[in-house]
């Protein structure tokens, strides 16, 4: 594994100061760039490791904390092993934040963290890759959506309400994409039923989106999340084959 540097940073949001962690190979040379989108649980240990085992893999890694309008990570005190059973008062504190970050707002923000990437050294020139877990799935669909031109592969896993009636759902933007897509959907997810998987691929595949969805049998919903009650290591471990092998075919180093 490649020796990398990780490092705080800050990004000039439309409504303030993002925080947000920046790793890269430790080699002085540009690789190419992935933003991260978080779950829930928002910006912490777990994510930047994450990032830092991207990062060592030959990329140039932004985790934002998305809900920098409540103030700096961790927006909510977090336990160092999250049982949300044991703990529900962290999703009471974290709901009305989830709720406050309308897409307008995210996608918003997605400019500033995808600016903050091409403005990098550290980070190649050309489109990026975006992944995100539980609520930064929809994030990352939605992010592919809106800058098409500037995103070359999106993967989500565990994702939230990919597919749902709204008027707003990210699916509705499948017609503007153009990244190839993946998702790694948790069995029994009640934050993404089955049908919403179906309208999901039913959507993409009328746009003629390069996808691909898999069901991880017997993964709860949060199964990359090893800090909580519901990691499946088997299934993280399916996670980073399936989102490596993504980056590579679209954004990877074997294509410059």
């Amino acid at each position: 594994m490649t020796a990398v540097h990780g490092t705080s940073v800050d990004i000039a949001a439309p409504d303030g100061i993002a925080d947000a962690y920046l790793v890269h190979p430790d080699d002085g040379v540009p690789h190419p760039a992935v933003l991260l989108y978080m779950d829930a649980f928002g910006l912490r240990p777990r994510l930047r490791s994450m990032a830092d085992r991207l990062a060592g893999a030959g990329y140039t890694v932004l985790v934002p904390n998305v809900f920098y309008r409540h103030g700096r990570a961790p927006v909510v005190e977090l336990p160092d092993f999250i049982d949300p059973a044991a703990r529900p008062e962290i999703f009471e504190r974290l709901g009305p934040i989830l709720r406050s970050l309308t897409p307008d707002l995210a996608m918003r923000d997605a400019d500033a963290y995808l600016s903050r990437l091409a403005d990098c050294p550290a980070a190649a020139d050309g489109p990026v890759a975006v992944t995100g877990y539980c609520m930064g799935a929809g994030l990352a669909l939605r992010t592919a959506g809106t800058y098409p031109d500037r995103i070359a592969a999106a993967a989500g896993f565990h994702g939230a309400q990919l597919a749902t009636e709204s008027a707003d759902s990210p699916h509705l933007l499948a017609d503007r994409i153009t990244a190839e897509l993946y998702f790694g959907h948790a069995d029994e997810d009640p934050a993404l039923p089955p049908e919403q998987v179906a309208r999901l691929d039913e959507a993409l595949t009328a746009a003629g989106v390069r996808h691909r969805g898999e069901i991880y049998a017997g993964a709860r919903h949060g199964f990359t999340q090893a800090d909580t009650a519901a990691y499946d290591r088997d299934a993280d471990e399916r996670h980073w084959t399936a989102l490596l092998a993504l980056l590579d075919r679209t954004v990877g180093p074997s294509r410059a």
